[in-house]
């Protein structure tokens, strides 16, 4: 393709060769010989194939380039023939147009070819279409440049310029829609993708790829186009505004004000035109979705009413914690259900929210594996219940009296009043004492009395405090007995059996009470002593009153 076009350019300055008189310029003469020199590759090109056409043709487009740079220092030159350069600057003015009228045909056609073609041909027709599309935009570069040299020359074009102009903007129109078209084509072809399983799949990833290609030479020509008609004072900011937004490439034309007020503009528009369109379902679905959650709150607290009559049953038997585990669980369960059903009646999709509930569960169980061992502590608490709210228990090296549990820890009250929350796998990992749990106590008191004193009537004394305490009771019976010979004592143990509650009262009044009758009758307490004989000494002063 290139070939051709630069052929013409050869047809076009071969008369100027032939017609011009011999310059006496150095730069003249360079002008000339590069026009011998393009002839002369034009006429190999015609000739040659293959690679060594593709040789051919990349010097032929250099020497052009040489050729317009001779132009260039000729027209800033004021001592140049104005007549000689404005003649070869319209031969080129009339070379890029019947280049531009060629190249717009080919690309209808390859546009074409590319709309015909077969799946595994359609790369190579985009491929073409592509460079077509990009030689184009060069030619239109030159125009642009040629009607420059003549206003330089004072040979303007002003109608000609005019006509440039037009055709800029159509071309900007006209790819700004197809890049736009492309962009939305790409983004259904991807949702496709999604759902799409077998041959469908295959044959979307093909469109992929070819949409993906259009909409990056699409973005390619916009951006040539746009510098091009900012060289000619054109206004782009729409474009630049459609680029931004394509690509998400921050540039300093972001900083022009036009640009920056046509990207919140079109922001503005999009949202406002969103929200004109989608406003009327949003707020219907706002409000079923507030009543799914007030229907649901209200069924929660039904629930929750109805679980806590069945769990307070008293053929049940239930702990306090397993009794407000399930109330809480039957309520949270079927606001959690609400909640859902409400999201997927606004139209959320349910099944990524799930799965990501899923992965964040195990990145939280790793995270608190010291929390779910005092879980799973609770829920063992839970089940077997070796304690209850209320109880007074020895757990986790405390003592004192629970007075609240939950599936993580478990808050005990001292007898010094301070509140000690201890976590449940301390607990459920250590021995558990539960004082309270039984509604009968027994109580275990020692008291010891001298060698000397009366056996029998201690045991009558120690019954009769026994058995005249209103809180003793009488089944099972209490027992005294002469329990141990210490080394300083004779020890009798008193057991009587008391209500849970009474524990302490009678404990403290019994001791009390042994005190005050044992001083009455005559009985001691002794206390640990030890006699010591020291024969030496004796013998020692009987010796010196000898």
């Amino acid at each position: 393709m290139r070939l051709l076009v630069l052929m013409l350019l050869f047809v076009s300055t071969l008369s100027f060769a032939n017609t011009q008189p011999q310059p006496i310029n150095l730069e003249y003469q360079q002008l000339q010989k590069l026009n011998i020199e393009l002839m002369t590759l034009a006429k190999e090109a015609a000739s040659t194939t293959g690679s060594s056409l593709d040789v051919v043709r990349l010097q032929l487009l250099n020497k052009n380039k040489e050729l317009r740079k001779t132009l260039t220092n000729l027209i800033d030159d004021k001592q140049a023939d104005k007549k000689l350069l404005v003649q070869q600057v319209e031969q080129q003015i009339k070379f890029a147009a019947d280049a531009e009228k060629f190249l717009q045909t080919k690309v209808e056609r390859d546009q074409k070819d590319l709309d015909t073609a077969k799946d595994t041909d359609k790369l190579v027709a985009l491929k073409a279409l592509t460079e077509s599309r990009d030689f184009i935009i060069l030619v239109l570069n030159d125009e642009w440049e040629n009607y420059q040299w003549m206003a330089r020359l004072g040979k303007p074009q002003p109608n000609s310029v005019k006509a440039l102009k037009n055709n800029i903007e159509h071309r900007l129109d006209f790819m700004s829609t197809s890049l736009i078209f492309g962009s939305q084509t790409l983004e259904l072809n991807e949702k496709q993708i999604k759902s799409a399983t077998g041959d469908e799949l295959k044959t979307l990833q093909v469109t992929q790829i070819l949409s993906q290609r259009q909409v990056d030479s699409d973005t390619k020509n916009l951006t040539d186009l746009v510098k091009l008609a900012d060289n000619m004072g054109l206004d782009t900011a729409e474009y630049k505004r459609l680029l931004f937004e394509q690509t998400g490439n921050v540039t300093d034309d972001l900083l022009n004000s036009k640009v920056m007020w046509s990207i919140v503009t079109s922001w503005t528009t999009d949202f406002s035109s969103w929200l004109f369109e989608n406003l009327p379902q949003m707020i219907f679905k706002v409000i079923i979705f507030i009543f799914i959650i007030f229907l649901f709150k209200t069924l929660k607290n039904i629930v929750r009413k109805m679980v806590t009559r069945a769990v307070s049953t008293k053929n049940l038997k239930m702990s306090m914690l397993m009794k407000e585990f399930f109330i809480s669980m039957s309520g949270k369960i079927v606001f959690a259900i609400g909640i859902l059903i409400a999201l997927s009646q606004v139209g959320l999709n349910l099944a990524p929210i799930l799965t990501g509930f899923g992965v964040a569960g195990i990145i939280v169980g790793f995270a608190l594996q010291d929390t779910l061992s005092n879980f799973a502590s609770g829920m063992m608490l839970l089940i077997y219940r070796p304690f209850d709210v209320g109880d007074l228990v020895e757990a986790g090296s405390i003592t004192g009296k629970v007075s609240h549990m939950s599936l993580v820890n478990t808050t005990i009250k001292t007898f010094s009043n301070e509140i000690i929350i201890v976590p449940n796998s301390k607990i459920w990992g250590d021995i558990i004492k539960n004082v309270t749990h039984e509604k009968v106590r027994r109580i275990d008191m020692i008291f010891g009395i001298g060698y000397s004193d009366d056996i029998e009537k201690t045991e009558r004394v120690l019954q009769e405090i026994v058995e005249s305490h209103p809180s003793v009771l009488r089944s099972p019976e209490p027992t005294i007995k002469l329990h141990t010979l210490n080394s300083s004592s004779v020890d009798f143990i008193v057991r009587p059996w008391v209500k849970t509650d009474d524990y302490w009262d009678v404990y403290w009044d019994i001791t009390r009470e042994v005190k005050i009758r044992f001083d009455r009758e005559g009985i001691s307490i002794p206390f640990p002593q030890q006699d010591v004989h020291l024969h030496m000494v004796k013998k020692a002063i009987e010796s010196k009153t000898a």
